[in-house]
């Protein structure tokens, strides 16, 4: 019963994956309703998480530990997002996408390759019948998920609660863990799926390491395509020429936690080498003092930091 069209149950997944995310899509474009979106796509991780833990039926220490990190992280950010995009209403990801079918597939299928892509360690490790004893990497892996799935739904949570009050209607996050990072709730997603590839690491061999390609997918992927790259832009177009906001930015990590205080006095080399404060990631602000009508928004009683 452990094996199923293969022995780590990559086609399997690969064909769950796709006929999961593919309902989605056919429910979003006929309906025209895609709230549902991210829910697919966290759930689709747990249910490869439990059918190759089941198919498999080892149930081995590290199997049943890795597939419940797994479980615990989908189904709080699933229905996180979902209870979010219901009360905020629809997903404006979305607003060139559904009078347009193709780029729609196209984000279904993006979805469903992440989705299987950054699983491959838990769906490996499910696969294999060798179970040596806890070792080192994998303490060492969950307590890095650990810290990054606290890190995600804390700054998921202080961004909602700031969302949510009316006095901050119309100002960027910087509060809490948004004080010490841009997009601290990414820096908590890349390293909880680290944590989970680092756990794995015990029971790999040969071809199997290619799992590490899980997480330097989700990495690139928040680093450069979908996810820093279009809140910068986003937040650039709002405020940009808001004098507070172009601080904040200044003096703030893209992604990894540090006191504004440190960032601000490392050379620009550095951050951009080690802390991923990439040029791109500025290309839509606008020149300095070229329009100041909005320099009072986000001031003041928003928090913003002054350095």
């Amino acid at each position: 019963m452990g094996t199923v069209l293969d022995s780590h149950f990559l086609a399997l997944t690969a064909i769950v994956t796709v006929g999961y995310q593919l309902l989605f899509f056919v429910i979003t474009a006929l309906l025209k309703f895609d709230k549902v979106t991210d829910f697919a796509g966290s759930t689709n991780f747990i249910i490869l998480a439990v059918l190759t833990l089941v198919l498999k039926g080892t149930w081995h220490f590290r199997q049943v530990v890795l597939s419940f990190l797994v479980v615990t992280w989908g189904l709080r950010l699933g229905l996180f997002l979902l209870l979010r995009i219901l009360q905020w209403g629809e997903d404006r990801r979305f607003d060139e996408m559904r009078s347009n079918l193709g780029k729609l597939a196209v984000f279904w299928i993006f979805q469903a390759v992440w989705v299987w892509t950054v699983s491959l360690p838990v769906t490996v490790v499910n696969g294999i019948d060798r179970d040596p004893s806890v070792q080192a990497a994998d303490i060492i892996g969950w307590i890095m998920w650990s810290v990054g799935v606290s890190f995600e739904a804390t700054a998921d949570q202080q961004k909602l609660t700031f969302k949510n009050a009316p006095e901050n209607r119309g100002k960027w996050c910087n509060v809490g863990l948004w004080n010490i990072s841009r997009h601290p709730n990414y820096f908590g997603e890349i390293l909880l799926w680290w944590g989970i590839f680092v756990a794995s690491t015990p029971v790999l061999e040969g071809s199997e390491w290619l799992v590490i390609l899980g997480p330097i997918f989700l990495t690139l992927l928040l680093l450069f395509l979908s996810g820093i790259p279009l809140l910068e832009q986003s937040a650039d177009k709002k405020f940009g020429n808001v004098a507070a906001y172009r601080v904040y930015k200044r003096t703030t990590s893209p992604l990894i936690p540090l006191p504004p205080a440190v960032y601000r006095s490392l050379p620009s080399w550095f951050k951009s080498v080690l802390l991923f404060e990439f040029p791109f990631y500025s290309r839509n602000l606008p020149e300095e003092g070229s329009t100041w009508n909005r320099t009072r928004q986000g001031g003041g009683s928003d928090g913003s930091k002054t350095g």
